[in-house]
């Protein structure tokens, strides 16, 4: 139907209007993880890097080439709870999707299985989980969602790469197991138990301990704890101020121990802690860490956003989330989270720490994990030092994604 002369311009304005409207149309994102507490500096560091990776695309056109990302700002307080409460905020000011992972794998599982809830109830308003750092092996497994997605390599990955270390390491004889009262803590330990048991079956446990997640003031019982059952060696997924507190007491006691951990030293502080305690080493696996040699892309990314931010880059799997997400509504061709999530599955993204591949199956992102103990400077090994020390990194062996990938028994149900 032609449009009459003297309506041509209200037709024009009004389909200016619409493609404005669509130009403008945003994509909004929840950050939902710890801004308070003992954990802040942790939720804070988490933040920093989903801001800046946000800012980056928004800058290079967004997704489908107009749409911008909008990020929500909610404290999770560590609390299932409050989480929860946030979510459903998050849902009222119109999110799309959720990231989440500092908050401990209780706080996200009960995240995702509201999520599941809330999609199986308002078909057309489905909201994704993008999960960068809680890494219980069950979020991909027996309780893997169509909703969520992990991009951090989970517990089995890690400590099957911690094991391998362990095999080559003689003198780790005796190792004690220390770790937080809560899912995460214990399945640190009992994959610990069963993969560096397996690698090493001369090692000898020689005792357990769990103690209350961000409420242990003073670590020195446990290490008296430690120190009587003549261990070496241990292996801790204690994290933020557990960890740093754990270091100090042992300085303190003037016990030198090696410990096994699976981020410690992505977190603000723990290389001080380190350095102060002047006994011990830390080793601990990540994608990436700082002074990591033949990275050239992480580099790049790293001195860009501490120029912008003043701060250390730390995580690329967290940067990483918001531009998979983008990478996944492009090759979708829309922000319709069913048609994400399966775009995102199966999907290969070239990222700064080299090719990463979303298994289908799982949701499990099958990403490179380096082995790392943070150590003195010494001009070879350790190039650089961090956070104002003379301690840095460490590279101890290069793991591809496939190399620690494990098994699944997730069972997917999708829409």
């Amino acid at each position: 139907m032609t449009v009459p002369r003297r309506l041509a311009p209200l037709a024009l304005a009004a389909a200016l209007a619409a493609a404005g409207a669509h130009a403008q149309e945003v994509y909004k994102i929840a950050y939902i993880d710890p801004l308070s507490g003992p954990f802040a500096n942790v939720g804070e560091l988490m933040l920093t890097h989903v801001q800046y990776a946000v800012e980056d695309v928004n800058a290079k056109g967004g997704a489908l080439k107009g749409t911008k990302l909008q990020l929500l700002q909610f404290d999770s307080k560590l609390s299932a709870q409050e989480s929860q409460s946030a979510l459903q905020a998050a849902i009222d000011q119109g999110a799309r999707a959720i990231v989440t992972g500092g908050s401990g794998s209780s706080v996200v599982t009960a995240l995702v299985q509201a999520v599941n809830r809330w999609n199986q109830r308002n078909p057309g308003k489905e909201i994704l989980v993008m999960n960068h750092s809680s890494i219980d092996p069950e979020l991909t497994g027996k309780a893997c969602s169509f909703w969520h997605f992990q991009t951090e390599a989970n517990t089995a990955m890690k400590m099957k790469a911690i094991a391998n270390y362990v095999k080559k390491t003689p003198q780790v004889k005796k190792v004690y197991l220390l770790n937080q009262d809560y899912a995460h803590g214990r399945q640190w330990a009992a994959y610990g138990k069963q993969m560096v048991g397996l690698a090493r079956p001369d090692v000898q446990f020689v005792g357990e301990t769990f103690h209350p997640i961000g409420r242990v003031k003073d670590f020195a019982p446990y290490v008296a704890s430690i120190k009587a059952a003549g261990a070496d060696s241990v292996i801790s997924g204690n994290w933020g101020q557990d960890m740093t507190l754990l270091l100090k007491a042992a300085g303190d006691a003037g016990y030198n121990l090696h410990y096994f951990n699976h981020s410690a030293g992505s977190v603000p502080g723990t290389v001080t802690a380190v350095s102060q305690a002047k006994l011990g080493e830390l080793t601990w696996v990540a994608e990436w860490h700082p002074g990591q040699a033949d990275t050239p892309k992480v580099d790049a990314l790293a001195k860009a956003y501490k120029a912008r931010t003043g701060k250390d880059f730390l995580a690329p799997r967290i940067d990483m989330v918001p531009r998979l997400l983008v990478a996944a509504i492009d090759k979708a061709g829309s922000t319709d989270a069913a048609k994400v999530a399966r775009a995102l599955e199966d999907l290969t993204y070239d990222s700064v720490v080299g090719p990463v591949r979303m298994r289908a199956e799982d949701h499990q992102l099958l990403l490179p994990q380096v082995v790392n103990t943070i150590a003195p400077v010494d001009g070879k090994a350790v190039k650089a030092g961090y956070e104002g020390t003379n301690y840095g990194f460490r590279t101890d062996a290069v793991y591809t994604g496939n190399e620690i990938a494990q098994g699944t028994e997730c069972k997917m149900q999708r829409p």
